[in-house]
């Protein structure tokens, strides 16, 4: 096992404490002691995932190639990467999933005009935002993606170059994790406290759910 590999691994353990810390949480900000704990949460999120990525910046440098390859991922995850990793896009659905989720449980207490702090309670303003954000970062996406593209259309100039093309690559995965890693933070910054630990609990569900069937997926295949 690579130290990366042993970093990713000691990355999700670290998440699953978090997560548990996340779902412990008062429902709701009753009292500013409530606010700070829902913040301080939120905190150490955010500065976990700015490790992990900050890690992943210092092993693509060493090796591209084996952070593209990704080994510590199943067949699943694999499936689903965007230039080696989630494609920022994806916060977004999980938010508006999340919105709809929650606005059919309380779907009672909005009609009548109370107010839960959560995902359902998204303001006009906050969708007006969230929107705009989503289309400026569909435009970053497109545009790595396509320099991607460029990339592997100029696969006849890596023996020749093999250095630069490395060093380019890295540059592109760099660009593809700055928006992952700007994704987040502007959507917590749109969010209110309670909501954004609701978003983090929905993306830590959706990535342990795939991470697990891709797992048990594999071991069949393996079996059979």
């Amino acid at each position: 096992m690579t130290s990366f590999q042993k970093f990713h691994e000691e990355w999700h353990e670290h998440l699953r404490e978090l997560v548990q810390q996340m779902t412990k949480a008062p429902k709701s900000c009753t009292t500013n002691q409530d606010e700070q704990h829902t913040k301080l949460l939120i905190q150490k999120v955010t500065s976990h995932i700015n490790e992990y990525y900050r890690v992943k910046s210092l092993a693509a440098k060493n090796d591209i190639l084996y952070i593209f390859s990704a080994p510590w991922s199943n067949s699943l995850e694999r499936s689903l990467y965007w230039i080696a990793g989630w494609r920022p896009t994806t916060a977004f659905h999980i938010i508006y999933s999340e919105c709809g989720i929650h606005l059919e449980i309380h779907i009672t207490n909005i009609l009548n005009g109370f107010r839960n702090d959560d995902l359902a309670d998204l303001s006009p303003n906050q969708l007006t935002r969230f929107s705009e954000l989503q289309c400026k970062t569909i435009r970053q996406e497109n545009t790595i993606t396509e320099e991607l593209s460029d990339w592997q259309d100029g696969v006849n100039e890596v023996i020749e170059k093999m250095e630069k093309k490395m060093e380019r690559l890295v540059e592109i995965l760099e660009r593809a994790d700055e928006v992952r890693v700007t994704t987040i933070h502007k959507l917590v910054h749109l969010l209110t406290p309670q909501q954004a630990l609701q978003f983090f609990i929905a993306a830590t569900y959706l990535l342990f759910g795939i991470r697990t069937w891709g797992i048990n997926h594999d071991n069949q295949r393996t079996k059979g």
